[in-house]
């Protein structure tokens, strides 16, 4: 079963089942965030909730997707409590660009940072169930207010280098009042990252991961199928620039989902109740591997096997702004 939300045409907020081209409102319910409350609070599936509570009022999904009225699919009434964060080096082939990137920065045994991590999740990133493997990289990317909706502009900072396409699948969570975290589903996102200020140095990853992100617009509500096909591509004039497959699912990974999300969730930050987390799970696939440099008015276009229609976004860049840090105090 897949979900979205959206809003009408006087801006109010809905979640639909997608059957189709059609999105079949679920009654009752505004948001995502409220049918996973009552999912934890009723011990009902989140699928059989909202079978249960799915009504008869029906609308065309693309003229909503063409106007704009389509929202990521879950969100939190409070954006700086919904967490995104990710995890790279965990696809099989993953580590060759990053390889090249920093391919200058070697220790006494050839290998460079890059691919002994990615070495490391080749041998112990997928444990026996009740087990713990070796925990991935890991990132901070920001909160709600950096997540932009599916169809709408993706804002790229004036000081960025490179406004980079990866698209991943990312895992989509909410926490029960006893602080466990509960997977909601999974949806296609375009993780969006600076890869040209990483590669001035890998201690630049925390910067280049400071950035916009999408995801949706739709919402699988199961388990990620083990093979994940679908491609990335960019438009430029309505033309397309590039393109190229796309390969997700643990048969194409390093690492099992449970051991990247056991890694995410130890810590008791991430456990605070009620807070909404999209993680990322990595990507072997990203136009500038392929020496692409986007440019404003760009559209990324993403789609895979499974999570219905495609998630696009336009490139825009935000105009130089000073920023100054004032004093509460007198000198």
């Amino acid at each position: 079963m897949r979900i979205v939300q959206f809003k009408t045409e006087t801006g109010e907020p809905r979640v639909a089942k997608v059957e189709g081209e059609v999105l079949r409102e679920v009654e009752g319910m505004a948001s995502t965030y409220e049918l996973a409350l009552e999912s934890i609070q009723s011990s009902t599936p989140m699928p059989d909730l909202v079978s249960n509570h799915l009504g008869q009022k029906a609308h065309d999904y693309k003229r909503i997707y063409d106007s704009g009225r389509l929202l990521p699919p879950i969100t939190h009434p409070d954006p700086g409590r919904l967490w995104v964060t990710g995890t790279g080096l965990t696809h099989l082939g993953s580590a060759a660009a990053r390889d090249s990137m920093h391919a200058d920065i070697e220790d006494e045994s050839g290998l460079t940072d890059s691919m002994k991590m990615f070495n490391m999740g080749l041998r112990d990133g997928k444990p026996a169930p009740g087990e713990v493997g070796v925990q991935p990289e890991w990132f901070y990317k920001g909160n709600g207010t950096t997540v932009v909706a599916p169809g709408a502009d993706i804002y790229s900072p004036s000081f960025a280098l490179l406004d980079g396409d990866e698209i991943e699948v990312c895992g989509l969570y909410i926490i029960a009042e006893d602080s466990t975290p509960y997977r909601i589903g999974f949806a296609l996102g375009n993780e969006f990252s600076d890869h040209r200020t990483e590669k001035i140095n890998y201690l630049y990853l925390a910067h280049s991961k400071l950035r916009a992100c999408s995801y949706g617009p739709e919402l699988l509500l199961g388990d990620l199928p083990t093979d994940v096909r679908g491609t990335s591509r960019i438009i430029r004039d309505e033309k397309v620039i590039w393109e190229e497959e796309f390969l997700s699912g643990e048969d194409n990974m390093s690492h099992s989902i449970a051991n990247l999300e056991h890694h995410h969730f130890k810590y008791a930050l991430f456990r605070q109740p009620g807070d909404i987390h999209c993680h990322f799970f990595g990507t072997a696939t990203a136009s500038f591997s392929k020496g692409i440099q986007p440019e404003e008015g760009d559209v990324f276009e993403m789609k895979a096997e499974g999570f219905g229609a495609p998630l696009r976004n336009t490139l825009r860049v935000e105009k130089a702004r000073p920023v100054s840090v004032k004093k509460l105090y007198s000198d």
